[in-house]
């Protein structure tokens, strides 16, 4: 072994050993002081405040730092000032607090550094991912046999995978077409992709990337729900097809970003098969309630999509990034494979060596199975159900507390644990005004470092959000944030209405 660098390295060296442990040791001290024990859901600090602790030293320095000096340094500029993910004011996107083991998971498959592409970088690895892709396939109700899927590295990458192989399979069913091999077929240009308009963007970015454009992707309006509505859904695949297009994929949400709400599966699942279009269920989002005993029927009709994302940096609390795309039929995955002589040649194939790179639009790839593995082990799905069960209880008595203050609207009653409100000032009839305010009501509090809520519209207005997936917030917790909205908006509307005095004072 080359002594000049083995103690940057974790080896066999009794020396890199110990220097590992410790180093661990304090790494998990600054964690601890600077993050898990956080009063605040955000320190509060501007951006540009916190640029200038980084331009205040070299990215690469000649000589290295010594680790107690870089670690402290990471402590106070970045770890003091990151948002509080476990805190229960961190309340406004879909981002999760970690499980503890998956915590664990993500150190131990850091260390390992497999790569998923092929057998021979990540023997061990491949197999529990194997396992693991099975029992999702089972949970969704696919049949395990014919079915397989992929980690990915979220909705994104899952819902991409799923235009591309519905693009992938029309072109070839219906012209005997391999794009693949041979690009976009002429009739490119005609095929359509249609969704909810409350679906998440990135159908349209998949639409973008493949080369079909954004002007692929139709949209159906929704229902009083949020949910796809089915008999507009029928008229606009007739309009389409009178029109001269093609229709051939149709992609429902369970889980819209904004409002939580599923669209009818079954009854789209029929919709898409009557017109042969592939069904592919977006459920990064939602599809955590198939652990649930009490909520996973509203996940009926899943086990019919052809293709589903889910994420697990969701409602699954695992460490970004983490996700899986699934297919119903795994003979689907001719349309991805491809063989490198250097990476997964036929032999393998031939001689069942499991390379799963043929599986992914991903070379390189990290083991996170591992971290759901170690969390499902760990908790069970009781307790995992549980979890669920709560935030989405939770959100209903959000939902009830807003309803009980005069200058909050309610939106809409949640589906899953999202809740979207507004401060509703008295001055309601100055649209833009009220816009502002809410807007303002959501800075002050990122910038007291008080709560962290998001901001979306709705029926074209500027709206708050609580995203409710920590199990560790309360009823008080949710009551306190709205009390400083309330409090904040009042102030705020005070001092606009001093402003408005002030000025027609001037101009009388």
């Amino acid at each position: 072994m080359n002594r000049e660098f083995a103690a940057a390295f974790l080896n066999t060296t009794p020396e890199s050993q110990e220097l590992f442990r410790n180093h661990m040791h304090a790494a998990v001290e600054v964690l601890i002081r600077d993050f898990a024990a956080a009063d605040q859901p955000y320190s509060g600090a501007a951006p540009q405040e916190l640029a200038a602790a980084f331009r205040s030293r070299p990215v690469c320095p000649e000589q290295g730092t010594g680790m107690e000096e870089l670690l402290a340094f990471v402590g106070e500029a970045v770890v003091k000032h990151a948002a509080v993910v476990n805190h229960p004011a961190c309340v406004a996107h879909l981002h999760c607090p970690p499980l503890q083991a998956s915590l664990l998971a993500e150190t131990l498959l850091a260390t390992l550094n497999q790569s998923m592409d092929s057998w021979d970088q990540s023997m061990s690895a491949t197999m529990l991912e194997e396992e693991v892709i099975g029992w999702l396939c089972e949970l969704f109700g696919y049949e395990k046999s014919g079915s397989d899927g992929v980690f990915t590295s979220g909705g994104t990458q899952s819902n991409f995978m799923g235009v591309l192989l519905a693009r992938d399979h029309y072109a070839y069913s219906q012209w005997n077409w391999n794009v693949q091999q041979q690009g976009l077929p002429p009739q490119a240009d005609r095929l359509r992709v249609l969704c909810s308009e409350a679906a998440h963007f990135t159908v349209k970015q998949s639409a973008a990337l493949l080369g079909l454009g954004q002007q692929a992707v139709v949209t159906v309006p929704v229902d009083t729900l949020g949910r796809m509505r089915c008999d507009l859904l029928e008229s606009t695949i007739e309009r389409l097809r009178q029109e001269g297009n093609l229709p051939f994929a149709l992609v429902a949400t369970a889980g819209t970003t904004d409002f939580g709400s599923i669209d009818p599966l079954p009854e789209l699942a029929a919709l898409a098969r009557e017109h042969g279009m592939w069904f592919h269920v977006d459920a990064a989002y939602g599809g955590a309630l198939a652990l649930s005993g009490k909520h996973a029927h509203l996940l009926e009709g899943i086990s019919l999509a052809d293709s589903i994302t889910v994420d697990f940096h969701k409602l699954f609390y695992q460490p970004i990034s983490c996700g899986a795309f699934l297919l119903r039929d795994s003979v689907n995955y001719r349309y991805l494979r491809l063989n490198a002589d250097y990476l997964n040649p036929q032999e393998d194939d031939q001689n069942g060596v499991p390379n799963l790179v043929g599986k992914s639009i991903q070379t390189t790839r990290r083991f996170d199975a591992l971290k759901l593995y170690m969390s499902l082990q760990h908790l069970g799905r009781e307790r995992f159900a549980a979890m669920i069960d709560y935030t989405l209880e939770l959100a209903l008595s959000a939902a009830e507390q807003i309803r009980s203050h005069d200058t909050l609207e309610l939106l809409a009653e949640p589906t899953l644990n999202a809740v979207v409100f507004r401060y509703v000032p008295a001055t309601e009839s100055e649209t833009a005004w009220a816009d502002e305010l809410n807007h303002r009501i959501r800075d002050r509090l990122l910038e007291s470092g008080t709560a962290v809520i998001a901001r979306t519209k709705a029926n074209g207005k500027a709206c708050l959000k609580f995203t409710l997936l920590n199990p560790l917030t309360t009823k008080q917790d949710t009551a306190a944030i709205l009390q400083h909205v309330v409090q904040i908006g009042a102030e705020l509307e005070q001092h606009y209405g001093s402003e408005q005095h002030a000025r027609e004072g001037v101009y009388s």
